[in-house]
């Protein structure tokens, strides 16, 4: 029999998607089935998730789920099995599914969340007749509480698992909200849920799942440190014998270029020449000088500190002195927009900028540029260079977490061995970056060597194949352990 498997998260692609978050929850049930694990997978109700799903079954109803009436339906959307809680005083609001109009965050997000989890629980208590799972996979802080309820709940239950996806983010709430999340009083400690003060809904599932996965073997370890633990590196260390990293991988069917029907010219390792058009058609539409000879750069990110895209600006002299061209494509800090709609202005030869996120655009630009610029402070996995590796843009990131993992630095040994896919740099700041930038242009010179690390970048094995062994051998262990 199929090992059951209860996935809980607040976003999956491609019904709902703000980052990496979305693409892993909905990538992996699909790789999980080829190891025997049956993967159900519990979102919030959004209208837009709604609306996809209007041949769905009320299979439970909640009277009153924190302050109003609550459906669970059941619903196939494309091949996921999805579980979908409709509740429209918590989930019926326009746009991002975490922040309000004002672009700050719903006050009643602890609240929101909270019901979800708790929804979580309770299906992993069998309130659905004739499934119960075998263990409840828990996605960063909006679904924390749940191996929280299950563990005060008492009695058997299932096996629980939280995953990190970014430790930066702990789903803070006023320790007022205690008794109206139905957590017991001794839950408020350090011991618990307590965090500097508040209630973290991330710190109760670090602290009560049976296991806690974070996406890479490097930020594993780096969470467990001070400098990088974001104040829960306390908790991590106690419980670092439950602790463990394991890579993303992408969708390879989705993430294909000699089959993606979002690029100018498909191709593969052995026709990588194909992807001269494709770089033409990039430097058209984002309306910079269309040069072959050109090393193009590219950037596909949330615009924020954590991924260091303030660095852009100081090197963008430095790219227009090299010869190169810059595309940026993404959203985040007000500042950091600005600044590059300005640039982009300013000298719009060298620098192409899209405020926003096009699904069809982020496919162009891993098709078209030369090179895809990651220089993240810090960075949990990442997956944009993971498609990079796929398309034959050489990655250039920062030398952190699961990008410290996935791409192999240029350095002297790596090119006399052949191995190389990209280059690493560190630390993540201006001169760091440049000296990067100075290094990718000299290989991208030398040819044999570029195509070379193209090639070895597009054989590299980025699919959930490897990632999916390792969660199920995790499953299957823990539920033979038991709690």
């Amino acid at each position: 029999m199929p090992l059951r498997v209860l996935s809980v998260a607040s976003e999956i692609f491609p019904l709902v998607k703000t980052g990496g978050l979305a693409d892993v929850v909905g990538a992996l049930p699909g790789a999980l089935a080829q190891h025997d694990i049956t993967v159900r997978t519990l979102i919030p109700g959004y209208p837009a998730v709604i609306d996809a799903i209007r041949s769905a079954q009320t299979v439970h109803v909640e009277a009153d789920l924190f302050g109003g009436r609550a459906r669970l339906l059941a619903a196939r959307y494309n091949d996921l099995d999805l579980l979908v809680l409709d509740a429209p005083h918590l989930y019926t609001r326009p746009g991002n599914p975490y922040l309000g109009p004002d672009g700050h965050d719903w006050p009643d997000n602890g609240i929101r969340f909270a019901a979800l989890s708790r929804m979580a629980a309770d299906i992993g208590d069998g309130v659905l007749q004739g499934y119960t799972p075998a263990v409840v996979h828990a996605h960063d802080w909006q679904t924390g509480l749940a191996p929280a309820y299950l563990h005060f709940r008492g009695g058997a239950r299932p096996m629980t698992v939280i995953t990190v996806h970014n430790l930066s983010f702990a789903g803070k709430a006023s320790p007022d909200l205690l008794a109206v999340l139905d957590l017991p009083p001794t839950a408020y400690s350090p011991d618990g849920v307590e965090f500097h003060g508040t209630i973290s809904l991330l710190k109760a599932g670090l602290w009560y799942a049976d296991r806690i996965t974070t996406v890479s073997p490097t930020y594993a370890e780096e969470i467990r440190t001070e400098a990088e633990g974001m104040g829960f590196d306390g908790v991590l260390r106690a419980r670092a014998s439950v602790l463990s990293g394991i890579l993303n991988g992408i969708d390879t069917k989705i993430w294909d270029p000699s089959s993606d029907p979002l690029i100018t010219e498909r191709y593969d390792a052995t026709t990588v020449r194909k992807r001269a058009a494709n770089k033409a058609a990039l430097q058209s539409r984002m309306g910079i000088a269309s040069n072959p000879a050109a090393p193009l750069f590219g950037v596909v990110s949330r615009l924020t500190w954590q991924k260091g895209s303030d660095l852009l600006l100081p090197i963008l002299p430095v790219l227009r002195a090299l010869d190169a061209q810059i595309v940026v494509v993404g959203s985040g800090e007000a500042d950091i927009e600005t600044a590059l709609r300005n640039a982009a202005a300013e000298t719009p030869d060298n620098v192409g900028c899209f405020i926003g996120y096009d699904e069809a655009l982020a496919h162009e630009v891993q098709a078209g540029v030369d090179a895809l610029l990651v220089p993240s402070r810090f960075e949990p996995c990442g997956l944009t260079q993971l498609c990079a590796l796929r398309y034959g843009a050489v990655p250039v990131v920062s030398r952190v977490g699961g990008l410290a993992d996935t791409v192999i630095d240029a350095n002297t040994a790596a090119l006399a061995a052949g191995v190389a896919t990209g280059v690493q740099f560190a630390p993540a700041n201006v001169g760091g970056l440049e000296t990067a930038l100075r290094r990718a242009v000299a290989l991208y010179h030398d040819k044999p060597v570029w195509r070379a690390m193209q090639a070895n970048g597009m054989a590299t094995d980025v699919s959930w194949s490897g990632p999916a062994r390792q969660y199920a051998a995790l499953y299957q262990d823990m539920t033979r352990r038991g709690p």
